[in-house]
Protein backbone atom coordinates (compact mmCIF):
# COMPACT_ATOMS: atom_id res chain seq x y z
CA UNK A 1 0.00 0.00 0.00
CA UNK A 2 2.35 3.03 -1.21
CA UNK A 3 1.72 6.66 -0.29
CA UNK A 4 2.87 9.52 -2.11
CA UNK A 5 3.83 12.77 0.23
CA UNK A 6 5.38 16.36 0.12
CA UNK A 7 3.89 17.06 -3.29
CA UNK A 8 4.54 20.37 -3.80
CA UNK A 9 0.63 20.91 -5.61
CA UNK A 10 -2.03 17.93 -5.55
CA UNK A 11 -5.08 18.83 -8.11
CA UNK A 12 -7.44 16.53 -7.44
CA UNK A 13 -10.09 17.85 -10.48
CA UNK A 14 -13.28 16.80 -8.52
CA UNK A 15 -16.26 17.66 -10.90
CA UNK A 16 -18.15 19.86 -8.80
CA UNK A 17 -17.08 23.93 -8.54
CA UNK A 18 -17.07 24.65 -12.62
CA UNK A 19 -14.79 24.78 -14.83
CA UNK A 20 -12.03 26.60 -12.92
CA UNK A 21 -12.22 24.74 -9.70
CA UNK A 22 -9.34 21.49 -9.89
CA UNK A 23 -9.30 21.67 -5.82
CA UNK A 24 -5.80 21.92 -5.31
CA UNK A 25 -3.81 21.45 -2.55
CA UNK A 26 0.05 22.39 -1.51
CA UNK A 27 2.49 20.19 0.58
CA UNK A 28 -0.16 17.12 -0.01
CA UNK A 29 0.18 13.11 -0.08
CA UNK A 30 -1.72 10.73 -2.43
CA UNK A 31 -2.04 6.65 -0.97
CA UNK A 32 -3.68 4.08 -2.93
CA UNK A 33 -3.72 0.29 -2.80
CA UNK A 34 -3.69 -2.09 -5.84
CA UNK A 35 -5.38 -0.05 -8.39
CA UNK A 36 -7.60 1.98 -5.96
CA UNK A 37 -7.39 5.85 -3.96
CA UNK A 38 -7.60 5.93 -1.00
CA UNK A 39 -6.43 9.04 0.22
CA UNK A 40 -5.91 12.32 -1.27
CA UNK A 41 -5.30 15.38 0.36
CA UNK A 42 -3.20 17.97 2.48
CA UNK A 43 0.14 15.67 4.28
CA UNK A 44 -0.60 17.43 7.48
CA UNK A 45 -3.97 15.43 7.33
CA UNK A 46 -3.13 12.61 6.26
CA UNK A 47 -4.66 9.95 8.45
CA UNK A 48 -2.44 7.95 10.72
CA UNK A 49 -2.98 4.57 9.09
CA UNK A 50 -1.17 6.00 6.02
CA UNK A 51 1.70 7.41 7.24
CA UNK A 52 3.58 4.42 7.79
CA UNK A 53 2.89 3.19 4.65
CA UNK A 54 6.06 2.50 2.01
CA UNK A 55 6.54 5.22 0.06
CA UNK A 56 7.67 5.63 -3.42
CA UNK A 57 9.96 8.09 -4.81
CA UNK A 58 10.02 11.41 -3.17
CA UNK A 59 8.55 13.90 -5.70
CA UNK A 60 8.54 16.79 -3.14
CA UNK A 61 7.73 19.94 -5.16
CA UNK A 62 6.04 18.50 -7.46
CA UNK A 63 2.48 18.71 -9.16
CA UNK A 64 0.63 15.75 -8.94
CA UNK A 65 -2.49 15.47 -11.35
CA UNK A 66 -5.30 13.24 -12.66
CA UNK A 67 -4.50 10.47 -15.37
CA UNK A 68 -4.52 13.24 -18.51
CA UNK A 69 -7.73 11.88 -20.67
CA UNK A 70 -7.99 12.76 -24.24
CA UNK A 71 -11.13 12.38 -24.92
CA UNK A 72 -11.45 13.11 -29.36
CA UNK A 73 -8.79 11.11 -31.47
CA UNK A 74 -8.89 8.95 -34.32
CA UNK A 75 -6.11 6.55 -33.11
CA UNK A 76 -5.55 3.77 -36.06
CA UNK A 77 -4.88 4.98 -39.33
CA UNK A 78 -2.61 4.18 -42.17
CA UNK A 79 -0.21 6.66 -44.03
CA UNK A 80 -0.36 10.79 -43.43
CA UNK A 81 -1.25 13.43 -45.38
CA UNK A 82 1.84 16.30 -45.48
CA UNK A 83 1.48 17.36 -48.68
CA UNK A 84 -2.07 18.24 -47.69
CA UNK A 85 -0.68 21.22 -44.89
CA UNK A 86 1.46 22.11 -47.44
CA UNK A 87 -2.15 22.41 -50.00
CA UNK A 88 -3.83 24.18 -47.21
CA UNK A 89 -0.75 26.83 -46.18
CA UNK A 90 -0.55 27.63 -49.70
CA UNK A 91 -4.30 28.62 -49.63
CA UNK A 92 -6.73 25.31 -50.37
CA UNK A 93 -9.59 24.65 -48.42
CA UNK A 94 -9.93 21.50 -46.69
CA UNK A 95 -13.43 20.91 -48.84
CA UNK A 96 -11.39 21.24 -52.20
CA UNK A 97 -8.72 18.92 -51.06
CA UNK A 98 -11.33 16.39 -50.37
CA UNK A 99 -13.27 17.09 -53.85
CA UNK A 100 -10.16 16.03 -55.73
CA UNK A 101 -9.44 13.15 -53.73
CA UNK A 102 -7.48 13.88 -50.63
CA UNK A 103 -8.96 14.34 -47.54
CA UNK A 104 -10.76 11.66 -45.25
CA UNK A 105 -11.60 9.31 -48.35
CA UNK A 106 -7.33 9.04 -49.07
CA UNK A 107 -7.05 8.12 -45.26
CA UNK A 108 -9.28 5.04 -45.72
CA UNK A 109 -7.58 4.12 -48.66
CA UNK A 110 -4.26 4.04 -46.74
CA UNK A 111 -5.92 2.29 -44.01
CA UNK A 112 -7.20 -0.71 -45.86
CA UNK A 113 -3.72 -0.94 -47.49
CA UNK A 114 -1.90 -1.23 -43.95
CA UNK A 115 -1.67 -4.29 -42.39
CA UNK A 116 -3.52 -5.16 -38.58
CA UNK A 117 -0.10 -6.21 -37.05
CA UNK A 118 1.01 -2.61 -38.96
CA UNK A 119 -1.51 -0.44 -37.68
CA UNK A 120 -1.54 -1.83 -34.15
CA UNK A 121 2.37 -1.36 -33.95
CA UNK A 122 1.42 2.36 -34.93
CA UNK A 123 -1.37 2.80 -32.50
CA UNK A 124 1.09 0.94 -29.67
CA UNK A 125 4.07 3.27 -30.30
CA UNK A 126 1.52 6.84 -30.53
CA UNK A 127 0.08 5.15 -26.93
CA UNK A 128 3.72 4.76 -25.34
CA UNK A 129 4.51 8.33 -26.38
CA UNK A 130 1.09 9.58 -24.99
CA UNK A 131 1.50 8.06 -21.49
CA UNK A 132 4.60 9.51 -21.37
CA UNK A 133 3.10 12.86 -21.55
CA UNK A 134 0.91 11.84 -19.03
CA UNK A 135 -2.03 10.28 -20.56
CA UNK A 136 -3.90 7.65 -19.17
CA UNK A 137 -7.44 6.99 -20.97
CA UNK A 138 -7.56 7.60 -24.77
CA UNK A 139 -10.96 7.47 -26.65
CA UNK A 140 -10.34 6.04 -29.92
CA UNK A 141 -12.61 6.50 -32.91
CA UNK A 142 -12.89 4.37 -36.16
CA UNK A 143 -14.12 6.10 -39.64
CA UNK A 144 -11.72 5.00 -41.97
CA UNK A 145 -13.01 1.38 -42.79
CA UNK A 146 -16.43 2.48 -44.36
CA UNK A 147 -17.68 -0.82 -44.76
CA UNK A 148 -18.80 -3.59 -42.27
CA UNK A 149 -15.66 -4.95 -42.26
CA UNK A 150 -13.83 -1.88 -42.44
CA UNK A 151 -15.07 -0.56 -39.00
CA UNK A 152 -15.64 -3.80 -37.09
CA UNK A 153 -11.61 -4.27 -38.14
CA UNK A 154 -10.75 -0.94 -36.29
CA UNK A 155 -12.98 -1.91 -33.39
CA UNK A 156 -11.20 -5.47 -32.89
CA UNK A 157 -7.53 -3.59 -33.23
CA UNK A 158 -8.97 -1.44 -30.36
CA UNK A 159 -9.82 -4.18 -28.43
CA UNK A 160 -6.50 -6.71 -28.84
CA UNK A 161 -4.78 -2.66 -28.01
CA UNK A 162 -7.28 -2.88 -24.55
CA UNK A 163 -5.76 -6.15 -23.41
CA UNK A 164 -2.14 -5.85 -24.70
CA UNK A 165 -0.94 -2.23 -22.88
CA UNK A 166 -1.98 -0.26 -20.05
CA UNK A 167 -3.60 2.81 -21.68
CA UNK A 168 -7.42 2.43 -21.17
CA UNK A 169 -9.00 2.99 -24.91
CA UNK A 170 -12.81 4.10 -24.72
CA UNK A 171 -14.09 2.66 -28.45
CA UNK A 172 -16.16 4.68 -30.67
CA UNK A 173 -17.81 3.89 -34.09
CA UNK A 174 -17.76 6.64 -36.61
CA UNK A 175 -18.74 5.03 -39.59
CA UNK A 176 -20.53 8.31 -40.45
CA UNK A 177 -17.17 10.48 -40.85
CA UNK A 178 -17.45 10.42 -44.81
CA UNK A 179 -20.13 9.07 -47.51
CA UNK A 180 -17.96 6.71 -49.42
CA UNK A 181 -18.30 7.50 -53.72
CA UNK A 182 -19.90 4.85 -54.39
CA UNK A 183 -23.16 5.74 -52.15
CA UNK A 184 -22.79 9.46 -53.44
CA UNK A 185 -25.79 8.94 -55.63
CA UNK A 186 -28.04 6.58 -52.73
CA UNK A 187 -26.73 7.99 -49.66
CA UNK A 188 -29.64 6.39 -48.19
CA UNK A 189 -28.39 2.79 -48.84
CA UNK A 190 -25.09 3.75 -46.44
CA UNK A 191 -26.85 5.34 -44.10
CA UNK A 192 -29.16 1.62 -43.57
CA UNK A 193 -25.84 0.07 -43.47
CA UNK A 194 -24.49 1.72 -41.01
CA UNK A 195 -28.15 1.32 -38.74
CA UNK A 196 -28.72 -2.09 -39.95
CA UNK A 197 -25.16 -3.75 -39.99
CA UNK A 198 -22.56 -1.87 -38.52
CA UNK A 199 -24.54 -0.44 -35.13
CA UNK A 200 -25.62 -4.05 -34.50
CA UNK A 201 -22.86 -5.34 -34.75
CA UNK A 202 -20.58 -3.23 -32.76
CA UNK A 203 -22.74 -2.57 -29.83
CA UNK A 204 -23.81 -6.90 -29.90
CA UNK A 205 -20.01 -7.57 -30.10
CA UNK A 206 -19.15 -5.03 -27.21
CA UNK A 207 -16.47 -3.33 -29.21
CA UNK A 208 -17.87 0.24 -28.98
CA UNK A 209 -19.03 2.34 -26.48
CA UNK A 210 -20.46 5.18 -28.52
CA UNK A 211 -21.68 6.21 -31.97
CA UNK A 212 -20.15 9.49 -33.27
CA UNK A 213 -21.12 11.33 -36.37
CA UNK A 214 -19.75 14.14 -38.88
CA UNK A 215 -22.50 16.51 -39.32
CA UNK A 216 -21.53 19.15 -42.03
CA UNK A 217 -21.46 20.51 -44.99
CA UNK A 218 -20.29 17.38 -47.75
CA UNK A 219 -20.18 14.75 -44.54
CA UNK A 220 -23.80 14.20 -43.06
CA UNK A 221 -26.91 16.32 -43.03
CA UNK A 222 -29.21 16.90 -39.88
CA UNK A 223 -31.67 14.05 -41.05
CA UNK A 224 -29.49 11.33 -41.48
CA UNK A 225 -27.76 11.98 -38.57
CA UNK A 226 -30.95 11.56 -36.71
CA UNK A 227 -31.21 8.21 -38.22
CA UNK A 228 -27.97 7.20 -36.61
CA UNK A 229 -28.38 8.59 -33.45
CA UNK A 230 -31.60 6.76 -32.88
CA UNK A 231 -30.16 3.29 -33.81
CA UNK A 232 -27.44 3.54 -32.01
CA UNK A 233 -29.51 4.80 -28.74
CA UNK A 234 -32.03 1.59 -29.08
CA UNK A 235 -28.77 -0.26 -29.60
CA UNK A 236 -27.55 1.24 -26.12
CA UNK A 237 -24.49 3.32 -27.65
CA UNK A 238 -23.41 6.69 -26.13
CA UNK A 239 -23.81 9.79 -28.80
CA UNK A 240 -21.04 11.83 -29.84
CA UNK A 241 -20.80 14.49 -32.62
CA UNK A 242 -18.95 16.26 -34.41
CA UNK A 243 -20.67 19.69 -35.38
CA UNK A 244 -20.51 23.17 -35.91
CA UNK A 245 -16.39 23.02 -37.48
CA UNK A 246 -16.47 24.61 -40.37
CA UNK A 247 -20.13 26.06 -40.36
CA UNK A 248 -22.96 26.50 -38.14
CA UNK A 249 -25.34 23.59 -38.75
CA UNK A 250 -27.08 23.15 -35.95
CA UNK A 251 -24.72 20.42 -34.71
CA UNK A 252 -24.52 21.76 -30.69
CA UNK A 253 -28.58 21.98 -30.62
CA UNK A 254 -29.03 18.45 -32.04
CA UNK A 255 -27.12 17.22 -29.83
CA UNK A 256 -28.28 18.59 -26.65
CA UNK A 257 -31.49 17.44 -28.18
CA UNK A 258 -30.39 13.66 -28.54
CA UNK A 259 -28.54 14.11 -24.74
CA UNK A 260 -25.54 13.45 -26.32
CA UNK A 261 -22.24 12.57 -23.88
CA UNK A 262 -20.29 15.82 -26.08
CA UNK A 263 -20.55 17.90 -28.93
CA UNK A 264 -16.92 18.23 -30.45
CA UNK A 265 -14.97 21.33 -32.52
CA UNK A 266 -17.78 23.81 -32.25
CA UNK A 267 -15.89 26.67 -34.11
CA UNK A 268 -18.85 28.28 -35.11
CA UNK A 269 -21.65 27.12 -32.67
CA UNK A 270 -24.39 29.80 -32.39
CA UNK A 271 -25.82 31.53 -29.27
CA UNK A 272 -28.44 29.13 -29.60
CA UNK A 273 -26.35 26.02 -29.93
CA UNK A 274 -24.16 27.34 -26.39
CA UNK A 275 -27.62 27.72 -24.87
CA UNK A 276 -29.05 24.48 -26.11
CA UNK A 277 -25.25 22.63 -24.37
CA UNK A 278 -25.71 24.56 -21.25
CA UNK A 279 -29.60 23.27 -20.31
CA UNK A 280 -28.64 19.64 -21.86
CA UNK A 281 -25.28 19.00 -19.84
CA UNK A 282 -23.45 17.76 -22.77
CA UNK A 283 -19.91 18.52 -22.21
CA UNK A 284 -18.34 20.43 -25.23
CA UNK A 285 -15.26 19.36 -26.59
CA UNK A 286 -12.68 21.63 -27.82
CA UNK A 287 -9.47 20.46 -30.27
CA UNK A 288 -7.37 23.69 -31.21
CA UNK A 289 -4.66 21.70 -33.05
CA UNK A 290 -7.49 21.29 -35.54
CA UNK A 291 -8.37 24.81 -35.37
CA UNK A 292 -4.36 25.73 -35.26
CA UNK A 293 -4.07 23.07 -38.89
CA UNK A 294 -6.46 24.73 -40.58
CA UNK A 295 -5.82 28.46 -39.90
CA UNK A 296 -9.36 28.73 -38.30
CA UNK A 297 -10.69 30.62 -35.50
CA UNK A 298 -11.52 28.12 -32.41
CA UNK A 299 -14.16 27.44 -29.88
CA UNK A 300 -15.36 30.33 -28.40
CA UNK A 301 -14.66 28.41 -25.33
CA UNK A 302 -14.71 31.46 -22.91
CA UNK A 303 -18.41 32.50 -23.88
CA UNK A 304 -19.35 28.44 -23.41
CA UNK A 305 -18.13 28.26 -20.01
CA UNK A 306 -19.16 31.75 -19.13
CA UNK A 307 -22.71 29.80 -19.92
CA UNK A 308 -22.13 26.85 -17.44
CA UNK A 309 -21.30 24.81 -20.34
CA UNK A 310 -18.56 22.35 -19.42
CA UNK A 311 -15.40 22.23 -21.70
CA UNK A 312 -13.22 19.40 -22.37
CA UNK A 313 -9.55 19.59 -24.14
CA UNK A 314 -8.58 17.01 -26.49
CA UNK A 315 -6.39 16.81 -29.53
CA UNK A 316 -8.44 15.34 -32.29
CA UNK A 317 -5.26 13.06 -33.76
CA UNK A 318 -5.66 12.20 -36.87
CA UNK A 319 -3.16 12.37 -40.05
CA UNK A 320 -4.90 14.98 -41.76
CA UNK A 321 -5.92 17.91 -39.90
CA UNK A 322 -4.60 17.37 -36.26
CA UNK A 323 -1.34 15.10 -36.92
CA UNK A 324 -0.48 15.59 -33.45
CA UNK A 325 -1.03 13.81 -30.09
CA UNK A 326 0.42 15.77 -28.02
CA UNK A 327 -2.32 17.14 -25.54
CA UNK A 328 0.13 19.42 -23.31
CA UNK A 329 0.22 21.27 -26.51
CA UNK A 330 -3.39 21.00 -27.03
CA UNK A 331 -3.75 22.18 -23.66
CA UNK A 332 -1.60 25.39 -24.08
CA UNK A 333 -2.83 25.95 -26.95
CA UNK A 334 -6.44 26.06 -25.28
CA UNK A 335 -5.13 28.47 -22.90
CA UNK A 336 -2.96 30.85 -25.49
CA UNK A 337 -6.10 30.51 -28.70
CA UNK A 338 -9.10 30.63 -26.59
CA UNK A 339 -8.23 32.17 -23.02
CA UNK A 340 -8.63 29.57 -21.19
CA UNK A 341 -6.74 29.54 -17.76
CA UNK A 342 -4.64 26.74 -16.98
CA UNK A 343 -7.02 25.69 -14.33
CA UNK A 344 -9.88 25.64 -16.43
CA UNK A 345 -7.77 23.38 -19.29
CA UNK A 346 -6.88 21.21 -16.57
CA UNK A 347 -10.02 20.59 -15.44
CA UNK A 348 -11.06 20.13 -19.54
CA UNK A 349 -8.49 16.81 -20.03
CA UNK A 350 -9.34 15.18 -16.73
CA UNK A 351 -12.79 15.16 -14.96
CA UNK A 352 -14.59 16.87 -17.99
CA UNK A 353 -12.61 14.79 -20.45
CA UNK A 354 -14.21 11.58 -18.34
CA UNK A 355 -17.54 13.11 -18.38
CA UNK A 356 -17.19 13.47 -22.35
CA UNK A 357 -16.53 9.48 -22.62
CA UNK A 358 -18.81 8.19 -19.59
CA UNK A 359 -15.68 7.42 -18.11
CA UNK A 360 -16.41 10.43 -14.57
CA UNK A 361 -17.55 7.46 -12.55
CA UNK A 362 -13.74 5.36 -12.12
CA UNK A 363 -11.05 7.81 -13.91
CA UNK A 364 -10.27 11.81 -13.84
CA UNK A 365 -9.89 13.06 -10.74
CA UNK A 366 -8.07 11.65 -7.64
CA UNK A 367 -10.51 10.70 -4.87
CA UNK A 368 -11.02 7.63 -2.70
CA UNK A 369 -12.55 4.54 -4.76
CA UNK A 370 -11.40 5.80 -7.76
CA UNK A 371 -8.64 4.02 -10.23
CA UNK A 372 -5.24 5.41 -9.13
CA UNK A 373 -4.53 7.28 -12.79
CA UNK A 374 -1.92 9.85 -12.30
CA UNK A 375 0.71 12.16 -13.12
CA UNK A 376 3.48 13.35 -11.84
CA UNK A 377 4.59 16.85 -13.61
CA UNK A 378 7.88 18.79 -12.97
CA UNK A 379 7.13 22.04 -12.14
CA UNK A 380 5.60 24.03 -8.75
CA UNK A 381 1.63 24.41 -10.31
CA UNK A 382 -0.59 24.18 -12.88
CA UNK A 383 -0.01 27.74 -14.04
CA UNK A 384 3.63 27.21 -14.37
CA UNK A 385 3.34 23.94 -16.14
CA UNK A 386 1.51 25.62 -18.97
CA UNK A 387 3.28 28.34 -18.76
CA UNK A 388 6.92 26.97 -18.97
CA UNK A 389 6.23 24.72 -22.11
CA UNK A 390 9.02 22.30 -22.28
CA UNK A 391 9.89 18.48 -23.51
CA UNK A 392 9.87 16.27 -20.46
CA UNK A 393 8.33 17.72 -18.08
CA UNK A 394 5.92 14.58 -17.18
CA UNK A 395 8.52 12.57 -14.70
CA UNK A 396 5.81 9.43 -13.97
CA UNK A 397 2.76 8.08 -14.87
CA UNK A 398 0.86 6.05 -13.13
CA UNK A 399 -2.05 3.31 -13.92
CA UNK A 400 -4.04 1.49 -11.93
CA UNK A 401 -1.53 2.24 -9.19
CA UNK A 402 1.75 1.37 -11.05
CA UNK A 403 4.39 3.30 -12.54
CA UNK A 404 4.95 2.87 -16.21
CA UNK A 405 8.78 1.61 -17.01
CA UNK A 406 9.22 0.66 -13.56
Amino acid sequence: MPVLRHIGMLATCRFEGGQSAIHAARNAALAWEEDEILWAGPDTELPAQYQELRQVRDFEGCLVVPGLIDCHTHLAFGGWRADEFEQRLSGRSYQEIAKSGGGILRTITATAETSDIDLIARCRAALAEMAKLGVTTVEAKTGYGLTVEGEIRLLEIYKSLEESQPVAIVPTLLAAHACPPEFERNRIFYIESICRDMIPEAAGRGLASFCDVFLEQGAFIKDEVKLIFEAARWHGLGLKIHADQLSDTGGASLAASFGAASADHLDCISEGGIRALAASGTVAVSLPLASLYLGRTPMPARRLIQAGVPVAVATDFNPGTAPSFHLPLAMLLACTMQRMTPAEVLKGATIYAAKAIGEEDDVGSLEPGKRADFAVIEAPDVSHWLYHFALHRCLATYIGGEKLGA
